[in-house]
């Protein structure tokens, strides 16, 4: 298996074999983004596109951009999803990892579904928080 960065101008070329990817990916947004909003976070901002390959063709995808705060920096992974991702998932983290401290990054982060947790078990994540969504009233106070 083999993980690669796909330049910015190359993104139309592999977009069919990966939108299938990211269509999934996008599902677990809740309505926040579609797949062609991921298509253009990465053609017209900052995000970035990896793949995992092998002979028989791309297996799964992931996007991350940099988030700056104002003592540290991350390596975001925003969007994450293929097929047989336990084939994939080693070889994606290491790059990801070393693309992190290439880029001087203090560490990886991202938000996602509880699953995460069970799949990143054994590659020394620390829960630190949890994003939650929970519901807004169905009518005002009457101000």
């Amino acid at each position: 298996m083999q993980v690669s960065l796909i330049p910015t101008d190359h993104v139309d070329r592999v977009w069919p074999d990966v939108r299938p990817h990211m269509e999934r990916a996008a599902e677990y947004t809740y309505g926040r983004y579609d797949v062609e909003d991921i298509k253009d976070f990465i053609t017209q901002y900052d995000h970035h596109l990896w793949i995992a390959f092998d002979d028989e063709g791309i297996k799964g995808a992931a996007v991350t951009n940099f988030k700056q705060y104002p003592k540290k920096r991350y390596l975001d992974l925003v969007f994450c999803g293929g097929l047989g991702g336990m084939e994939w998932k080693a070889e994606m983290l290491r790059i990801l990892q070393h693309w992190a401290y290439d880029s001087n990054c203090d560490g990886i982060e991202s938000s996602g579904r509880l699953g995460w947790g069970k799949i990143f078990q054994d590659d020394g994540y620390k829960p630190l928080w949890q994003t939650y969504e929970l519901p807004i009233a169905t009518s005002g106070l009457g101000a």
